[in-house]
C-alpha cells in the first residue's frame, strides 16, 4: 500500500479555523486528521504543499515513524509549530487508515484500552459578558449538560499584570462559578501565559478558597524556570505543555520538576504516537497527562485513542458542546459526551468519516485570535 495523495480541507467558524487533511492510498483506503492552526492557517496549507510530495507521496502508511523521522529531520531548519503540525495531520491519518486496514479501533493497534470510558471536561462555555451573574448562569448550563469539571479564563487582556480592578473582578468571577456548580465540580483556572511570576503568584493565592484544579500556563511558555518559581510558590497543580511542540523543549520541564500536569497537543505534536511517548516520558516523573484539544471533531476523535490506554491520563479537554457546537457535523458520528464522559471508540480507525460537503458549506474566515486586545472577551462572547 502506498500513499497516493494527499488533499486538505479547511472550514471556517466565528473564531477557528479548522484544517483536515485526507490521505490517499492506491488500494483505495484513505485516512483522515484535522488540527486548529491558530493564525497560521496559510503557513501549514504551504508547508504541506512542499513536505507532502517529498516525504508522504509514494510512502507505506504503516512506515509512520519512517514518515514522521523524514519530515522532522529532512528540512534542516529548526522544527516548531507548523512542521510538527503537519507531521500530526500526516501520522494521525496514517493510523486512520491502519485501523481501516486491519478492521480495530486505532486504540487497540497502540496497545489496547486501560480504561472503558474517558472523563471530559467543557471549555468555550463561558463567552458570555463578564459578569458574575453571566459566569453563574453559564456553568450552571454546564453542570445541567453533565459535565463535573469546566475551565475558564476569568482575566482580562492584561499583559503581565493587571491593575486591582480586575484582578478584583477576575476573583468575582471564579466566586461566582464557584457558588452555582458547589463544592464538587472541578474548576480549572487557564491564565494564558499572560502573567510575570509575581502576578500569577498573586492571583493563585487570591483564588486559593475556591480550591481550583489547576492553574494552567501561568506565565509564558519560553521561560521555564519563571514557571518553577510559580509551581513553588502555590498550593494548586500547575498545568502547562499546549505551546510546547517537541519532546526536546519538554526535557528541561520535567528536569526542573516544575509542572504536575502536562497538556501536550497531539495535534501540535506530530501526532498520536509522539504524545504516546511524551506520556510515558511524564510518567517517571509522576506526571500527569491532560491533553490540550481545541479541535472539531476529527481531532476530537483522535485524542480519544491516545486516552484510552495512557497510565497518567487525568481528564481530556472538550469544546464542541458549547462553542460551535454545529462543527459535530463535519462527520458522520461525532463521539459525544454523556453525563462527562466519553465512551471507547468502537469503529475501525479513528472511527469517524468526514462530510465534504457540510465542510464547503463553511468556508475558511480567516479568523484572528490576540489574547493581548482589548475587545478580546467580547469578540469571543459576540461570535456565540
Amino acid at each position: 500500500m502506498k500513499i497516493s495523495n494527499v488533499r486538505t480541507l479547511v472550514m471556517g467558524t466565528p473564531w477557528r479555523d479548522l484544517t483536515f487533511v485526507v490521505v490517499e492510498t492506491d488500494e483505495g483506503l484513505h485516512g483522515v486528521a484535522e488540527a486548529r492552526m491558530l493564525n497560521r492557517t496559510e503557513g501549514l496549507l504551504g508547508y504541506l504543499g512542499e513536505a507532502v510530495p517529498r516525504y508522504a507521496l509514494g510512502q507505506d502508511p504503516f512506515n509512520q515513524e519512517k514518515i514522521v523521522r523524514s519530515m522532522y529531520l529532512g528540512d534542516f531548519g529548526r522544527v516548531g509549530e507548523i512542521v510538527m503540525t503537519a507531521i500530526a495531520l500526516i501520522e494521525t491519518a496514517c493510523w486512520d487508515i491502519l485501523g481501516k486496514a486491519l478492521s480495530q479501533p486505532v486504540y487497540r493497534l497502540m496497545g489496547g484500552a486501560i480504561r472503558d470510558k474517558i472523563k471530559a471536561y467543557a471549555n468555550g462555555w463561558y463567552t458570555v459578558e463578564r459578569t458574575p451573574e453571566e459566569f453563574a448562569k453559564a456553568a450552571r448550563r454546564v453542570v445541567e449538560r453533565g459535565y463535573q469539571a469546566a475551565k475558564l479564563d476569568p482575566f482580562g487582556g492584561g499583559f503581565y499584570e493587571l491593575e486591582r480592578p480586575e484582578k478584583l473582578r477576575s476573583i468575582a468571577l471564579v466566586e461566582a462559578v464557584r457558588h452555582a456548580v458547589g463544592p464538587d465540580f472541578d474548576i480549572l483556572i487557564e491564565m494564558h501565559g499572560r502573567f510575570n511570576p509575581a502576578t500569577a503568584i498573586e492571583m493563585a493565592r487570591e483564588l486559593e478558597p475556591f480550591r481550583p484544579g489547576w492553574l494552567e500556563e501561568p506565565v509564558p511558555p519560553e521561560n521555564l524556570k519563571a514557571l518553577k518559581r510559580v509551581a513553588e510558590a502555590v498550593h494548586s497543580p500547575v498545568a502547562t505543555g499546549e505551546r510546547i511542540h517537541t519532546r526536546y523543549e519538554y526535557r528541561e520541564l520535567f528536569e526542573l520538576e516544575a509542572c504536575d500536569i502536562i497538556q501536550m497537543d497531539p495535534t501540535h505534536f506530530g501526532g498520536l504516537t509522539e504524545a504516546r511517548k511524551l506520556a510515558a516520558w511524564a510518567d517517571s516523573y509522576y506526571v500527569l497527562a491532560a491533553p490540550h484539544n481545541v479541535c472539531g471533531p476529527v481531532g476530537t476523535a483522535a485524542v480519544l485513542h491516545l486516552d484510552a490506554g495512557m497510565p497518567n491520563f487525568k481528564i481530556q479537554e472538550h469544546f464542541n458542546d458549547f462553542a460551535d457546537a454545529w462543527v459535530k457535523q463535519a462527520v458522520d458520528v461525532y463521539p459525544e459526551v454523556v453525563d462527562g464522559w466519553f465512551s471507547l471508540p468502537e469503529r475501525p480507525g479513528l472511527g469517524v468519516e468526514l462530510r465534504e460537503d457540510f465542510i464547503a458549506e463553511h468556508p475558511r474566515q480567516r479568523t484572528h485570535f490576540n489574547l493581548y486586545a482589548d475587545d478580546w472577551h467580547k469578540r469571543q462572547a459576540s461570535n456565540q
